[in-house]
């Protein structure tokens, strides 16, 4: 019998991928199921997205092995991105590494700068990933509470009575997920102040700035911040390209290097194609943000009308692409109540649980749903 790496003791199967394929048994028993799970967008990329892939399918010279830091006109189109929306100039030589999705990401700088042992601060609650990539390379996931009563940010008091020696890691989200705060260039100064003096690398994950947020900001807006800091980000939710897979790291030359030296052992390349799509999505004007948020805002409307028939208590400061909702009084178990609602009325909800203990009591809701879809979800109860 072949047994599998320790490593693998230290994970579960992602949540998603286990539940929804418990999802996909009750479709196929004709249940009709409405997924408010996950956030998949729904809509598509622009016109000049598709056009610039169809286009770069016939040209003979796009089909081999591509450059493992992408097309310099991508890495200067993204660099461009920041400057135009958060007045962040990086160098697209040596500042911005294009990654297959900001995921890879997670796992590539942790590979890049984590030795078995170290220690990692983890937002509870937070992306799950943040917590099974740690472990899967041997480091110590510490996590940091985010509560309600604090706007959903870090407690600085809190952060400075932890044991920080080992700490060589901090992972945060601005927007965050999945409660949707949003943050603020306050906050992210007092981050980039508190690496600095523990010498800890801060990275922010940063894929939802543009759904429903009037002040898209970047922790690289901070003085300094390259310093001690990198910035991920994506094109799946901005842009509609969840599933082609594009995404970016951006920080100092000798920090992107480090997580360039794991990358290329790890890929060939992303495909010519996909590039091309990416350098037209990344020059779209202010009004594809614009119409994408009239139809996500009135989908958040109808979806927390949902959330209130449930008897649920919205966090209405909240942006992106999910709404965050606190369950009624006297629910002991937010995984208890999304299947009730799952076998009963065919809707699946994800339960807060998944993102940290802190998640208990709160259920999210995806807005990657068609309104009708959501009205639909409303007279079912």
């Amino acid at each position: 019998m072949i047994t599998t790496a320790k490593r693998l003791d230290t994970v579960e199967e992602y949540y998603f991928s286990s539940k929804l394929r418990e999802v996909r048994q009750l479709m196929s028993e004709g249940k009709p199921i409405i997924n408010m799970g996950i956030g998949s967008p729904d809509l598509s990329p622009s016109k000049a997205v598709i056009e610039a892939v169809a286009s770069a399918i016939q040209d003979e010279n796009g089909h081999g092995y591509q450059s493992y830091q992408g097309l310099p006109e991508m890495r200067q189109a993204m660099a461009d991105f920041y400057k135009d929306q958060f007045g962040v100039t990086v160098n697209p030589n040596n500042e911005i590494l294009p990654l297959m999705g900001s995921k890879e990401g997670i796992m590539h700088i942790s590979l890049a700068f984590l030795n078995e042992g170290d220690h990692v601060l983890i937002p509870n609650p937070g992306y799950p990933t943040y917590t099974s990539v740690t472990n899967l390379v041997g480091a110590v996931p510490v996590y940091y509470d985010l509560k309600e009563e604090n706007s959903w940010e870090p407690d600085f008091e809190s952060l400075e009575k932890l044991e920080l020696e080992k700490v060589k890691l901090m992972w945060l989200g601005y927007p965050h997920m999945p409660t949707g705060a949003r943050g603020s260039l306050a906050l992210f100064e007092k981050l980039v102040a508190f690496a600095k003096k523990h010498n800890i690398l801060l990275i922010n994950d940063n894929p939802y700035s543009f759904v429903l947020n009037d002040n898209p900001m970047s922790l690289l807006q901070v003085e300094g911040a390259k310093d001690v800091a990198l910035e991920l980000n994506s094109l799946s939710k901005t842009f509609n390209m969840a599933g082609w897979r594009v995404g970016m790291v951006l920080g100092n030359p000798e920090i992107i290097d480090a997580v360039l030296k794991v990358k290329s052992n790890m890929d060939s390349g992303m495909y010519y194609g996909i590039q091309k799509g990416a350098i037209a999505a990344l020059k779209c004007d202010k009004s594809w943000f614009e119409d994408n948020n009239k139809i996500y805002r009135r989908r958040r409307e109808l979806t927390e009308k949902l959330a209130e028939k449930l008897n649920c208590k919205v966090y209405k400061e909240g942006v992106g692409l999910f709404v965050w909702a606190k369950l009624p009084e006297g629910i002991e178990s937010a995984e208890k109540f999304i299947d009730e609602i799952l076998y009963e009325k065919h809707i699946f909800i994800t339960p807060g649980t998944i993102f940290g203990s802190n998640g208990e009591g709160y259920i999210r809701f995806s807005l990657c749903v068609k309104e009708e879809k959501v009205q639909e979800a409303i007279d079912r109860f």
